[in-house]
This record gives C-alpha cells, sequence and structure tokens, in this order.
C-alpha cells in the first residue's frame, strides 16, 4: 500500500503495534478500526475487507470459484488504492 505502520499509525491514531498486529493476523481489527484505516489510506472500507479474505473463508464448495476470482479482485482492489493514493498526493 506505500505506507509504513509508523505513517498509517499516525495517519489513523492506532498505535504501531496494534498495525502491526493487525498486519501479522494476530488481531482481528473491529469495524472501528477499519474504518480508521480506511480513512487514513484514502480507500473505502470494502476494499479492506476483500484484500483480507482467504481461501478458508469461503464455502468449500465455491473455493474453486473463488480461488479463480480472487485474485484478480485483490490485483483490482490495489490499483484503486494506488489511484487513491496518487490523488491525494496532488
Amino acid at each position: 500500500m506505500g505506507f509504513s505502520q509508523e505513517k498509517l499509525s499516525s495517519e489513523s491514531g492506532l498505535s504501531q503495534t496494534s498495525i502491526s498486529q493487525i498486519e501479522n493476523g494476530v488481531t482481528m481489527p473491529s469495524k472501528k478500526t477499519i474504518e480508521k484505516i480506511s480513512k487514513a489510506l484514502n480507500v473505502p472500507e470494502d476494499v479492506l475487507y476483500i484484500m483480507g479474505i482467504k481461501g478458508e473463508d469461503i464455502p468449500e464448495s465455491r473455493r474453486q470459484i473463488v480461488d479463480q476470482l480472487l485474485p484478480k479482485i485483490k490485483e483490482l482492489a490495489v490499483q484503486l488504492m494506488d489511484e487513491r493514493k496518487r490523488e491525494v498526493i496532488k
């Protein structure tokens, strides 16, 4: 995403420790935390939810299609984040 944990901490008001724990899968962020991170990154909350989807989150009966689609969806989400980031910098 191009943000260091320190910068994301500063922009979101969350501690750097909390961000590290979320990034490393130690804790799951609350809805309020996701709101803060999405505002700091200037992306819709939905993008963060998409980026957090893992195979085990999907029912077995749907995994094949999700395995095919999810990489492209995540790629598009990253592009959206990059575009939004460039808009903020301008």
